[in-house]
């Protein structure tokens, strides 16, 4: 467990890089701020399309991922909403327990990844983002919209998901990605050596980025909700993915970065979309900082776990 840890120390060091440097202004404000949309629009899509275009698909593979990840990610997401309707919360709060518990940061999955298991691991990694990524936009933001419409008219509001969802540069990129896999266009001239010196950059520098989004000041007294999501996010999720992968019989390298989904926090922009939406943002932005904390705990115990069970 050590050496998992000490590999997966330099990420966390990443954020908390990242954390400080935005509090001293480093190098201003305005550069995080324009650093979110070269990440989101740029580098992060560059990334997830020269990976998921070169890599090695089979259907039993992506069939088995996608019974492994939508299994966990439904189950947690209808718990969330149960637990949320036993504890009588609000609706707001409701919709970050969902977030919090369903949603995954994906550069924090594809950094580990990479780390752990290199080019290979990072490439698999893809390859899950690739099968989540829609469906956990299109499911939570759903479900948002229709739980925060309040009284507003839904079908305006899901035109209007729909039409963000249809312009989303990481779905747009996953999904430009499998189709070049599809025609076996994975080496096509300037755009590969492009994409891949742009994702090369994207890992570092995303991370320094997670940590400069965390807002500490805006984390809230609800420690109910927090513990639940964590609880349902790194535990739950990462056990159903975990006993599906042993069930479908995926090797340990393959169970590991599908168990790192579960693992990892939630994502960062699960803030930014609680507070466009109306949910919970204070509530969210706890679970954000907390999850992102646990996770250098959570996951170097997870990946231990997973290779005690294949005797690695």
């Amino acid at each position: 467990m050590i050496d998992i840890l000490l590999a997966i120390v330099p990420i966390f060091v990443l954020i908390l890089l990242g954390f400080a440097l935005m509090r001293f202004s480093i190098p201003s404000m305005e550069f995080w701020h324009l650093n979110d949309k070269l990440v989101y629009w740029v580098l992060i899509p560059s990334l997830l399309f020269n990976r998921t275009s070169q890599i090695e698909v089979t259907a039993d593979l992506v069939g088995k991922y996608a019974v492994v990840i939508y299994s966990a990610f439904f189950a947690v997401l209808i718990l969330s909403l149960l637990i949320s309707k036993l504890f009588k919360w609000s609706i707001p709060s409701m919709t970050s327990v969902m977030q919090g518990s369903a949603r995954h940061n994906t550069f924090i999955v594809l950094a580990t990844a990479e780390t752990l298991y290199g080019s290979s691991g990072l490439s698999t990694a893809a390859l899950g983002s690739a099968i989540l990524i829609p469906i956990t936009n299109i499911s939570v933001v759903t479900l948002m919209v229709w739980n925060l419409s309040e009284g507003k008219k839904l079908h305006n509001l899901l035109l209007g998901t729909l039409r963000e969802l249809a312009r989303n540069p990481l779905i747009l990129a996953v999904l430009l990605g499998m189709i070049f896999n599809y025609l076996n266009w994975e080496s096509v001239p300037v755009l590969h050596e492009t994409t891949r010196i742009l994702g090369g950059a994207a890992l570092p520098i995303v991370l320094l980025g997670v940590g400069a989004s965390i807002k500490i000041k805006e984390i809230s007294a609800e420690w109910l909700p927090v513990a639940m999501s964590c609880a349902l996010k790194m535990v739950v999720f990462s056990s159903i993915i975990f006993l599906a992968c042993i069930n479908l019989g995926l090797d340990a390298i393959h169970t590991s970065i599908a168990v790192l989904f579960g693992a990892a926090p939630t994502g960062a922009a699960a803030y930014t979309l609680a507070k466009q939406l109306g949910g919970n943002a204070p509530l969210m932005a706890s679970m954000i900082v907390i999850q992102t904390g646990l996770s250098i705990i959570t996951i170097p115990i997870t990946v231990t776990l997973v290779n005690m069970y294949f005797a690695i």
